[in-house]
Order: structure tokens, then sequence, then C-alpha cells
């Protein structure tokens, strides 16, 4: 299964609910993430994507330079 597709349906059913603060997302919400912690999915609310930003970019993996 594609993953994209999967996290596309499970944001448009409202089946996601956002692991910082428990809202559930209403229809398609592209404004959430999308994370992998512990290796299970997690959905951020816009909100808390905001509040959360500097340690989310601090996980990403470092650009390679030339």
């Amino acid at each position: 299964m594609n993953q994209k597709t999967h996290e596309q349906a499970e944001l448009a059913t409202g089946n996601a609910k956002c692991a910082q603060c428990g809202a559930v997302a209403e229809g398609a919400a592209p404004t959430w993430t999308c994370t992998i912690a512990d290796g299970r999915r997690q959905h951020l609310c816009d909100t808390c994507t905001r509040a959360n930003l500097r340690m989310i970019e601090s996980h990403l993996d470092p650009v390679a330079t030339r």
C-alpha cells in the first residue's frame, strides 16, 4: 500500500488524532504533520506543529553539502 495514500485517507476520513493535544482532523487537513516516532505514525495538528517546529527540524536528516 502506498504510504502517502494511506495518510491522505486517514486524514480525509477524520481518523487522524493529534498526538499532542488530541484534536481530531475534520476532513482533509493539509496543514497537519505526519511523523514517525518509535516506529509508529503520529499526526500533529497545525497548532502543535507550529509549537514544536524546532524539535521537528532537529530530527531531520542533515542536507548534504557539495
